[in-house]
């Protein structure tokens, strides 16, 4: 098994910046990696993902309604990955969870392994 905590949500103005981090634990951290958001009423959406290249910078995929402001990335030593979030808007506003899948196409489409609990990120207008 493995265990996804999410952590460093929060609330920021619009424009400003949030990274979350997922730490990982339970079985070998070799599982390629997401990101999700969900808003009430709507279903959870792809974020981000990035593959399971240990020995590169894993290759990454994004969201069109991301691309160019969030970045995920991992550290395989300390079992995390992270989104870094900038260039924040209100409509980015969801409880974001962390996924790990077998590839990332499994992942982009929702074939996920393993869920975070989500944590919330609130961007103001």
């Amino acid at each position: 098994q493995v265990q996804l905590v999410e952590s460093g949500g929060g609330l920021v103005q619009a424009g400003g910046s949030l990274r979350l981090s997922c730490a990982a634990s339970g079985r070998t951290f070799n599982y390629a990696m997401g990101w999700f958001r969900q808003v009430p009423g709507k279903e959870r959406e792809f974020v981000a993902a990035i593959s399971l290249s240990s020995w590169s910078d894993g290759v990454t995929y994004y969201a069109d309604s991301v691309k160019g402001r969030f970045t995920i990335s991992r550290d395989n030593a300390k079992n995390t990955v992270y989104l870094q979030m900038n260039t924040l808007k209100p409509e980015d506003t969801a409880v974001y969870y962390c996924a790990g899948g077998t590839t990332t196409q499994a992942i982009m489409n929702n074939r996920v392994n393993y869920w975070g609990r989500g944590t919330q990120v609130t961007v103001s207008s």
